[in-house]
């Protein structure tokens, strides 16, 4: 998070020119050091990114992504944003390819990175069945594959291609097993 492509937003959004002062301020001087083997390296200042934890940490991340916006439905979820594009019955053809290059437009000036290791494309339904496909993003300075799955996990859940919850369910199922595991052997250690 870049803090003068926030404050520019603050700005440009009407936010009085006393609290854009107040959060510049507050964002001004943060630094950092590292120490190994009790040896402190020199104070840097840091111009992007926010305290962890931070209040105004997550409003901030609101606003420098609020504008972002490609010709699909978009759901942004702090720092997961998920594309959504309705295929009419028939049709074969996305247009994720172009959303792709969209959301990658908006990315660079904002200096914001997309992971394309967690980049996936799916498609939900009949159309599901047809072969799987790689969209690239021809944008970058090398070529890079999105890869369509079956299913993957969107904000802690396993969604399917045929919207079957089962994956999800037994995905539960293991870490509830394996917790209470640990609890019977933790008993048994207490007894």
């Amino acid at each position: 998070m870049d803090h003068n492509i926030l404050l520019t937003k603050l700005k440009d959004r009407g936010v009085p020119h006393c609290l854009v002062k107040w959060f510049h301020s507050y964002l001004r001087f943060w630094c950092q050091t590292v120490c190994i083997d009790n040896q402190y390296s020199d104070l840097v200042y840091i111009n992007a990114g926010m305290p962890q934890g931070s209040p105004l940490g997550l409003l901030s991340f609101m606003l420098l992504i609020d504008d972002l916006s490609v010709d699909c439905l978009t759901h942004k979820y702090v720092d997961d944003t998920t594309l959504t594009e309705f295929l009419p019955r028939g049709s074969q053809q996305t247009h994720m390819q172009t959303f792709l290059q969209q959301l990658h437009t908006w990315a660079t000036p904002n200096k914001m990175k997309i992971n394309f290791m967690k980049t996936k494309e799916m498609i939900i339904g009949p159309l599901a069945k047809f072969s799987p496909q790689h969209l690239s993003d021809s944008s970058a300075n090398s070529p890079v594959i999105v890869e369509r799955v079956q299913q993957f996990k969107l904000l802690g859940i396993t969604i399917s291609h045929d919207m079957n919850l089962q994956t999800h369910i037994d995905a539960i199922i293991t870490k509830a097993s394996s917790r209470l595991y640990f609890l019977k052997i933790l008993k048994k250690v207490r007894s």
